[in-house]
């Protein structure tokens, strides 16, 4: 099954997060796109899903997550000991999308933007949605 992580494609903190997965997802059960893509703003659209969201989405099995639960279901599936943090899900959604939106508030700030696109292997360009 593949699954879509849509990101903010500017966000340099969003833009880490791809690697981090990519890195950690041997079987390419990811995809990715930019929210403000063409293919992003229309999977927003096709979820109902507000053009302006300010969050990862993922989208699987039809359904879309977003915030600190989209996070967590792909921690679930990467290898490694990241799984163990879908435990997290046992907090009140409203806890974990709090500290979420907090990061999300300030990503900018924190870990800057990015200047420079991310210049993908061969392999990596597999995984983005144009």
């Amino acid at each position: 099954m593949k699954r879509i992580v849509l990101i903010d494609g500017d966000c340099h903190i969003c833009n880490q997060s791809v690697q981090f997965i990519i890195k950690r997802d041997p079987n390419a059960q990811f995809q990715f796109a930019s929210l403000q893509s063409e293919i992003g703003q229309h999977l927003l659209a096709n979820h109902n899903i507000s053009s302006t969201m300010n969050s990862m989405v993922l989208i699987e099995n039809n359904q879309h997550y977003i915030r600190s639960t989209a996070v967590l279901r792909i921690c679930k599936q990467l290898k490694g000991l990241w799984k163990l943090s879908y435990i997290a899900i046992i907090f009140p959604r409203i806890l974990r999308d709090a500290v979420y939106q907090i990061v999300a508030n300030n990503r900018y700030r924190w870990f800057g933007q990015k200047d420079q696109c991310l210049v993908p292997t061969s392999d990596m360009k597999k995984r983005f949605l144009d």
